[in-house]
């Protein structure tokens, strides 16, 4: 179903933009794991809109409500989770030209191809909003990873042409969020808040990439063909509003080199008696090799478009195919970047929290 995605950990998410509200169901999460309201909140804050002041101004509590699948100690039940947030701040008035007109670099058209049909007010199913579901199921799935010391972090590596490069196996969830654009180097954040703001004051937008590093993941997760662990994970990541690429540690600027130069030697170290633990010296391979994570750091980079929507005039078409032009309105992200850190870090441990429990019915 399109709408659902992973095999033994299972997200099913539902709702448009300007309907009544958007959720998701869980199945598949196992019994008695302790997660709270409180804790699924904190990740929908940071994904949440009008945090800030380089993120959309549309007033949304994105208060979760749970309506299944946890009791009233925390705890969940090993049945469907079922999780609901209310859309409070619809400006479905702000579309109305939109209804008529495709909006460039939008999927109005697509859909319209699709379904000869479009929920026109923000877009419908093809709305970032639909990512609240994701980022609740997320929250689940890294408490889940969690109990075995599986951590995932994900930041904002570059906006446009600024880029830092700071280690991601060295960065702390604290520095992530010690600013608004979610970047963990101080320096480079202040200037990607500064151009954001000129973008946005001249009506236009950018893109960038967010980089997402997992710590702690075992060695064996994956499956050799198919569904690969890079398979999954970057049709997990592609599905996400905007993404429009991805590589794997290395990644493309390993075709500048030979296989000297990138490929990842092995060590062992006896860290326990009578057992040797195996790592590399270098991590081109972004921790995943044949398709099965090797036990080093799983580091990923996600490039996300400008966002389509600008407050200038362009040119498009109607639905009667007549050229026309039209301009954005409504409120917008200039950048997806710093709202799009917990949606990549949500996708990516849910993927790893099915590869998780699919190793575990293997190997018990």
């Amino acid at each position: 179903m399109s709408s659902s995605f992973g095999q033994l950990f299972r997200i099913t998410t539902w709702g448009e933009s300007h309907g009544g509200g958007v959720g998701v169901v869980v199945d598949g999460c196992p019994s008695r794991l302790p997660i709270s309201a409180e804790e699924i909140q904190v990740e929908l804050d940071r994904r949440r809109p009008g945090q800030s002041k380089i993120v959309t101004q549309r007033k949304e509590s994105d208060s979760i409500q749970i309506l299944s699948g946890i009791n009233e100690d925390g705890l969940t039940l090993g049945t469907p989770i079922s999780m609901l947030v209310i859309n409070e701040d619809q400006r479905s008035d702000d579309y109305n030209e939109m209804q008529t007109k495709y909006r460039p670099s939008h999927a109005d058209y697509a859909y319209d191809q699709k379904y000869g049909i479009r929920a026109w007010q923000g877009g419908g199913r093809s709305s970032a909003r639909e990512t609240i579901g994701r980022v609740a199921a997320g929250a689940i799935a890294k408490k889940l990873l969690a109990t075995i010391g599986v951590e995932v972090l994900a930041f904002v590596q570059k906006v446009h042409h600024i880029e830092t490069d700071i280690d991601p196996v060295s960065v702390k969830m604290s520095e992530i969020e010690n600013n608004i654009i979610r970047c963990p180097d101080p320096a480079v954040a202040e200037q990607m808040i500064a151009h954001i703001e000129e973008i946005r004051k001249a009506g236009n937008s950018v893109g960038g990439i967010i980089t997402c590093v997992v710590k702690n993941v075992p060695a064996g997760w994956g499956e050799p063909i198919f569904d690969k662990l890079e398979a999954d994970l970057g049709k997990a990541i592609l599905s996400l509003p905007a993404c429009k690429g991805i590589e794997f540690g290395g990644g493309f600027g390993m075709t500048d080199h030979t296989g000297l130069e990138v490929n990842d030697h092995y060590y062992s170290v006896d860290e326990q008696k009578a057992k040797r633990t195996v790592y590399t010296r270098s991590n081109h391979s972004g921790g995943i090799q044949g398709g099965i994570s090797n036990g080093m750091p799983i580091i990923l980079h996600a490039a996300f478009k400008p966002t389509a929507t600008v407050l200038r005039p362009q040119p498009t078409v109607d639905s009667n195919h007549d050229e026309t032009t039209l301009t954005g309105r409504g409120r917008h992200d200039p950048c997806v970047l710093p709202r799009a850190v917990p949606i990549v870090e949500a996708m990516v441990a849910i993927t790893l929290a099915d590869h998780y429990l699919r190793q575990r019915a293997l190997n018990p």
